[in-house]
């Protein structure tokens, strides 16, 4: 079918017609600048919606992959921590006492513990960061110990404040 045969609205043929007498009223040259200026204008279009999205998605790609690689592999880290704490067999008051006290020591004057019943306070006075990472892991793995409440403020020196642990929790 043809696409001349089709009634098209007046409107749009009314400026269809003032766009005809427009472009021959234009020179040979104007219509060449014209005609440049609209590719121009189309490239960038394109560029902007199609290619350069797509680019970037590309270029960044890599790093997002490595990124997720590493995230991965920490939550099977983690996952196989929990399978190995999961499978251990549970460990006693005393025994958990013990180990806390023992990882509390490492703290030196930055910690002190208190065991009361199945559950014992760890009171921090400006400890660094990868000490009580340290302390954690410790009880979590040698006492089985699960933290249950904590009131930390972190300063210029370090954490302050109190932990309160759960143990016996495998049992």
């Amino acid at each position: 079918m043809n696409t001349r045969s089709l009634p098209a609205s007046p409107g749009l043929a009314s400026l269809r017609e003032q766009a005809r007498t427009w472009w021959l009223a234009r020179t040979p040259r104007e219509r060449q600048t014209v005609i440049v200026m609209a590719v121009v204008v189309a490239f960038f279009v394109v560029w902007s919606v199609f290619i350069q999205p797509a680019w970037r998605t590309i270029s960044a790609a890599p790093a997002q992959l490595d990124q997720l690689d590493a995230q991965l592999q920490q939550m099977q880290r983690t996952a196989a921590e929990s399978r190995s704490l999961r499978n251990a067999p549970p460990v006693n008051l005393s025994q958990a006492g013990i180990a806390l006290k023992s990882a509390t020591d490492r703290l030196g004057d930055k910690g002190k513990l208190l065991l009361i019943g199945d559950r014992a306070t760890l009171t921090l006075n400006n400890a660094d960061s990868e000490s009580l990472r340290t302390w954690l892991g410790e009880a979590r793995s040698a006492a089985r110990a699960r933290p249950v409440e904590a009131q930390l403020q972190r300063g210029i020196q370090g954490y302050s404040g109190t932990l309160i642990v759960n143990l016996g929790a495998g049992q």
